[in-house]
């Protein structure tokens, strides 16, 4: 075996406790390293869906109707008291009615797709069935999922907004939707009422209108679609 003078050893020794700091030390994973996460998966884990659907043959749901989504219609619930469960239990139950008359509500009940608030979204309707949350017996209702954004007491209205994003993001993967069908509730006239077109969602609307807002908003939406396109994400 060789020999090494004092000196050479001390130096040895310094730089080998030097590489061993903790400052420099690479990071230790602990568990085993799970299968890669496609971006469709990180992202709907991050919307966190909840499933609380009107009751099949009842209510809002009481006639099967077929559809397939070309649009994504996004509006505020304009209640400041119930949360995205307050709304679920309402359309569960058959609360939310509305006049049946022909050129209006076909159905006699408000129902929309999506519900979503600060930290989740509860879903209740299937995504190919038609709401009644838009225009009628309009290509709103008949071709567009729709989305309510909460506005109750405590609700993060920013983390609402961004969580919608997402989940808009996440049906225009899975539908194939332009950006452009990406619309809020303003963009489908109501005939009969005044005004036609609804001031919805309010907070992302300026002067009753689409503008800057809205396009912001749109950018969200796009952001989120972009990492769709990546490939798996390793989990580690």
């Amino acid at each position: 075996m060789r020999s090494f003078p004092p000196l050479i050893l001390l130096a040895i020794t310094i730089v080998i406790v030097c590489c061993a700091s903790p400052g420099s030390a690479p990071p230790v994973f602990t568990g085993p390293a799970g299968p890669p996460v496609t971006p469709l998966q990180l992202l709907k884990s991050e919307v966190n869906v909840i499933p609380r659907l009107i009751p099949k043959s009842k209510y809002g749901r009481r006639y099967y109707r077929p559809m397939t989504p070309r649009f994504i219609t996004i509006h505020s619930t304009q209640n400041y008291t119930g949360d995205a469960f307050a709304h679920a239990r309402a359309l569960q139950a058959g609360a939310l009615r509305a006049k049946q008359r022909k050129g209006g509500n076909r159905i006699g009940f408000l129902t929309w797709h999506f519900t979503v608030q600060g930290n989740l979204a509860i879903q209740h309707l299937p995504t190919t069935e038609q709401g009644e949350h838009a225009d009628f017996d309009g290509p709103g209702n008949n071709y567009s999922i729709g989305i309510e954004m909460c506005e109750h007491k405590g609700n993060n209205l920013a983390a609402t907004i961004e969580r919608t994003a997402k989940l808009a993001a996440y049906l225009r993967y899975s539908f194939n939707i332009p950006l452009r069908n990406v619309v809020p509730h303003y963009h489908w006239p109501r005939r009969g009422q005044n005004p036609p077109n609804k001031n919805c969602p309010h907070f992302l609307m300026e002067n009753g209108k689409p503008g800057r807002k809205w396009q912001w908003f749109l950018s969200r939406v796009q952001a989120h679609y972009v990492r769709l396109q990546a490939g798996p994400v390793p989990r580690l």
